[in-house]
C-alpha cells in the first residue's frame, strides 16, 4: 500500500492535471494521494479551489484517498505560519513546506519556522537538517521528508539520522511532477535503503508514519 503526501499537477510545475495524476497514482497502486501545488501569498487560495473540487469528484467514484494541499515554496520564513494557517482554513488537508534543500537557495531558517508551526504537516527535503530543528519536529509532530527526487535526495542520509537520533517522524514522498516520478513499492524501499534506514523502521516511514498522518489529515 503506497501513501504520498507531496505531489505536484500542472497548477505548478507538474505535467498532469490534477485528476489525471490522482487517476495515474490509483492505478499505480497507490492507497492515498496528496496534490500539494507550489503556492505562495498569490495563489494559495486559488490552487485549493481547484484541487479541493478535483478531489472532492475523484473521492466519491474512485477507491484512493485524493487530499488537497499545497506546498509553501521559497516565502519569507517569517510569513510561513500566517501563510500556513492560511492555507488551512481554505481547505488544504495537507500544508508542506519546502524544506531547505541543497539544490536549491530556499531561506535560511525556513526549516525551522515550518517545524514551529502547527499549521504545517510536512517539512519537504530539508537538506542539512540542523538537530535541534529535528527535536523541534519531534516535539511539534511535524513529519521530515525522505526525498524521492533526485534533485533533492542528495540529504535523504543526513535527515535519516538527524531524525531518527531526535525521535522525528519520517515519511517518504515521491515529489512527483510526472508519472515516471510515482513511487513503486520497490522504489521506496530502495531509496529507504540508500538512505541508510534500518530495516526496522522501514514499515514504519512506509506504513506506519503515513497512516497516522492520513488520520491527522482527516480529522
Amino acid at each position: 500500500m503506497l501513501y504520498d503526501f507531496h505531489t505536484h499537477s500542472f497548477l505548478s510545475d507538474g505535467v498532469l492535471s490534477p485528476v489525471e495524476l490522482i487517476r495515474r497514482a490509483q492505478v499505480a497502486g497507490y492507497a492515498v494521494v496528496a496534490v500539494t501545488d507550489h503556492a505562495g501569498p498569490g495563489n494559495l487560495e486559488l490552487v485549493l479551489d481547484q484541487l479541493q473540487r478535483d478531489c472532492r469528484v475523484v473521492n466519491e467514484h474512485w477507491p484512493i484517498i485524493a487530499l488537497p494541499g499545497v506546498e509553501l515554496t521559497h516565502v519569507p520564513a517569517a510569513a510561513i505560519g500566517p501563510l500556513a494557517r492560511r492555507a488551512r482554513s481554505s481547505g488544504a488537508r495537507i500544508v508542506v513546506v519546502h524544506g531547505e534543500t541543497t539544490a536549491e537557495p530556499v531561506e535560511p531558517g525556513t526549516n525551522r519556522a515550518a517545524v514551529d508551526c502547527d499549521d504545517v504537516d510536512v517539512l519537504a527535503h530539508p537538506g542539512l537538517l540542523d538537530p535541534e530543528d529535528a527535536a523541534r519536529a519531534a516535539a511539534g509532530g511535524c513529519f521530515l521528508e525522505i526525498s524521492g527526487r533526485k534533485s533533492h535526495a542528495f540529504a535523504n542520509g543526513h535527515v535519516v539520522r538527524t531524525a531518527l537520533a531526535s525521535g522525528a517522524r519520517l515519511l517518504l514522498n515521491s515529489d512527483g511532477h510526472d508519472p515516471a516520478d510515482l513511487l513503486t513499492e520497490t522504489f521506496a524501499t530502495n531509496v529507504l535503503r540508500g538512505a541508510a534506514l534500518p530495516e526496522s523502521e522501514i514499515q514504519t516511514v512506509l506504513q506506519t508514519n503515513p497512516q497516522a498522518l492520513l488520520a491527522r489529515a482527516s480529522r
